[in-house]
């Protein structure tokens, strides 16, 4: 359900009386009754909130929705990052981990929490992608994002941009093109085109501008191109997202946070999809966050949890 003060209960509420949803899949919400009630009332909606205690007695109803209330949160704050919200968060996520590992759910879909609101709670996570991979022990992972025509994948996810440069090392960039040749199986594209965007202007330019290209880049795509991946790099990043733009890169490979996201969220801001490779089963996010500003006005656009549940119910592991 994500976030209690944040758009997570709303855009949920919305996203799961669309016809769209309901086609796809059976979707269970796991969060806490008052808040969802909560939601439904301020969007004056019709639809029933149903009590499960597990996925199996779920039914695809059109005017209903099922959840599994943990009973945490009777009170909350709105609009605002709190501890109380951070330690909710991390009881729905460990109940949708649970789930996932024990095959009772063929994914999950996680609304958007606060970073603040976790490190209110005292937990060291920045965000869901390391929690879900400390959850379920898991190393090699990556955070990927589809939006529009773009895919893009993270070397580096959550970090300060003085520290790029020393984690982009040749292992992770190696890890990084395997699991982003995995993601392309999992979205069923064949003949995969992967590129692979430089860290420096210009691609380092010949080492002028950097070196990182030369020491760390290029021999993975080297090594990778040796397994029979389909890749190819390192491109300048001023000119790589107009490729994959116009379709003639299937994926890009980043080296940092916002080098993939300026470009994804220009042009995939309300449906983008986040989505983490390596777990032991799938998991997606709208491309957003808790949104405290617009956050419980009835104003939130549910259009990227949409394309999120969507995205969830096409992948297989």
């Amino acid at each position: 359900m994500g976030d209690p003060g944040g758009v997570g209960p709303e855009i949920i509420a919305r996203a799961l009386s669309s016809p769209e949803v309901k086609k796809c899949c059976t979707p269970v919400v796991i969060g806490d009754a008052y808040v969802m009630e909560a939601a439904l009332k301020l969007l004056n909606s019709t639809i029933k909130l149903m009590s499960i205690k597990s996925p199996d007695e779920s039914k695809p109803l059109t005017k209903t929705i099922d959840l599994i209330d943990l009973g945490t949160t009777k009170k909350f704050k709105k609009k605002i990052p709190t501890a109380e919200a951070g330690r909710a968060c991390v009881s729905y996520i460990k109940k949708a981990v649970e789930l996932a590992l024990d095959r009772q759910v063929d994914g999950i879909v996680t609304a958007p929490i606060s970073k603040e609101a976790l490190k209110m709670a005292g937990f060291k996570w920045p965000g869901h992608t390391e929690m879900l991979s400390d959850l379920t022990n898991t190393k090699d992972y990556a955070m990927m994002l589809v939006g529009g025509p773009l895919k893009v994948i993270l070397v580096t996810i959550h970090t300060a941009l003085k520290n790029v440069p020393d984690l982009v090392t040749k292992q992770r960039v190696l890890k990084t093109i395997r699991l982003a040749k995995k993601a392309c199986d999992m979205l069923k594209v064949k003949n995969p085109r992967i590129a692979v965007a430089a860290i420096n202007p210009h691609a380092g330019e010949t080492g002028i501008f950097g070196d990182e290209e030369i020491k760390k880049i290029i021999p993975a795509i080297r090594e990778s191109a040796r397994e029979g991946i389909p890749v190819s790099g390192p491109y300048p990043p001023d000119t790589i997202f107009h490729k994959a733009y116009k379709g003639d890169v299937d994926i890009v490979i980043c080296m940092y946070h916002d080098q993939g996201l300026i470009p994804l969220k220009m042009i995939a801001f309300d449906t983008g999809v986040n989505f983490t490779i390596g777990l032991p089963f799938v998991r997606t996010s709208p491309d957003h966050g808790t949104a405290y500003d617009i956050a419980w006005k009835g104003i939130a656009n549910p259009s990227s949890m949409i394309e999120a549940i969507k995205l969830a119910a096409k992948l297989k592991i």
